[in-house]
This record gives C-alpha cells, sequence and structure tokens, in this order.
C-alpha cells in the first residue's frame, strides 16, 4: 500500500517515528547514524512515502497489527522537537514562535488518549483551539522580520494553508460527535500537525537568510 503524497502520514513517519530511533542509536553509533539519517532523508525527499512503506513493510513482516495514523499521534507527544522545525533566530518573536509549535503539537498529540472521555476531551478542544490563535498571532509578528516580498508572500500562502486545515479539523470534530469515527480526527490532527511543520520550514528557510 502507498499513501497519497496529500497524506500527512507520508511526511510525519520519517521525523516522527525513524528520526527518534536513529537520534538514540547516535548515542552507540555516532557514524552509522549519520549515515542512515542522510540516506534516509535523501530517500524520503526524492521519494515521498518511502518511510510509511518501509514501516508499514516492518510491520507486515512482524504480522502486526497497527494504527500507524493514532500511533504517529501519540508518538508526536513524546519527541523533542527536532532542529528542521525550530527556528534559530534569538529575537523574541521567532523563540515565541518555536514555543507556539512545539505546543500545539503537544496538545494534539493527546487527542487518541482523550477523545473517549468527552469532558476531558472537550476541554482539549478548547486549549487547541487557543493553541492555534496563539500560533497565527506569533506568525503574524515573525512576518514583519522578512524583508523580501515574495518571501512574506510565501508565508502568507502557508499561513492561509493553516488556516484551511485548522477550519477542516473543526468541521471533523463536529463530525465526530454526530458519527463517533475517531479515526478521521486523528488523521485531521496529523494535518494539523504537517501544517505546523510546514510553517516553521518556511519561517526559517524566508528569514534566517536574512
Amino acid at each position: 500500500m502507498t499513501m497519497g503524497e496529500e497524506s500527512p502520514i507520508n511526511h510525519l513517519v520519517y521525523p516522527v517515528l525513524l528520526r527518534p530511533i536513529l537520534d538514540k542509536l547516535e548515542r552507540r553509533d555516532a557514524t552509522a547514524a549519520e549515515a542512515l539519517k542522510t540516506s534516509l532523508s535523501k530517500v524520503e525527499y526524492s521519494n515521498p512515502g518511502f518511510a510509511y512503506d518501509f514501516v508499514m513493510g516492518l510491520i507486515r513482516c512482524a504480522d502486526l497489527s497497527v494504527n500507524i495514523t493514532e500511533s504517529l499521534l501519540k508518538l508526536q507527544g513524546g519527541i523533542p522537537e527536532t532542529e528542521d522545525y525550530k527556528s534559530t533566530r534569538p529575537e523574541d518573536a521567532f523563540q515565541e514562535l518555536n514555543k507556539k509549535a512545539y505546543s500545539l503539537k503537544k496538545i494534539l498529540s493527546r487527542i487518541p488518549d482523550e477523545i473517549n472521555d468527552r469532558k476531558t476531551f472537550l476541554e482539549t478542544i478548547k486549549e487547541i483551539a487557543s493553541a492555534i490563535k496563539k500560533l497565527l498571532d506569533t506568525v503574524y509578528e515573525v512576518s514583519t522580520f522578512i524583508i523580501s516580498p515574495s518571501g512574506r508572500q510565501a508565508l502568507e500562502q502557508r499561513k492561509k494553508e493553516f488556516v484551511k486545515c485548522s477550519k477542516r479539523f473543526s468541521n471533523t470534530l463536529k463530525d465526530f460527535f454526530k458519527e463517533g469515527q475517531a479515526q478521521t480526527v486523528f488523521v485531521s490532527a496529523l494535518h494539523l500537525i504537517h501544517q505546523t511543520n510546514v510553517i516553521m520550514v518556511t519561517v526559517k528557510s524566508k528569514t534566517e537568510q536574512c
């Protein structure tokens, strides 16, 4: 099975599942871990979905039953933020953006454990809405540091895509309370995580050259 390129799972298997494993390996054999990271990241970049296919192949060989969507969402909450999704700029706005992006992803990662407890989940939904607003406010602050019109336009486009994704997430929650399909909520949450990562990558590329 190959995931479509628009699936957030395509983009998250490597940073959420494989990279943390390689980070642990690095403590034992830094050379081997670095070689694997370089190779896997290059293959994943040129063939989006390779990491997913690789992991699912291992799962099938082991004859395991795994909900990869739910698992990725849970795992997101237990890993530190990678340098790929962190701005190195020292200004307060950039450091706040790092915190707000990581905070949103941490809150979203709690969904699988809380979705069946209505009272707790409703409180989590409020936290998510607040975290989304705070992230968008901080993205606006950061955008003022971008000099080039094309750079500002690129970040504005990413922001619009994030807002659309947030609205889809909200609609998915409404459907969940009507129909009880948790899987669609998990997928939508992963989309939000991916769009958050896209914003961070865009910020890094458009501001760390300044």
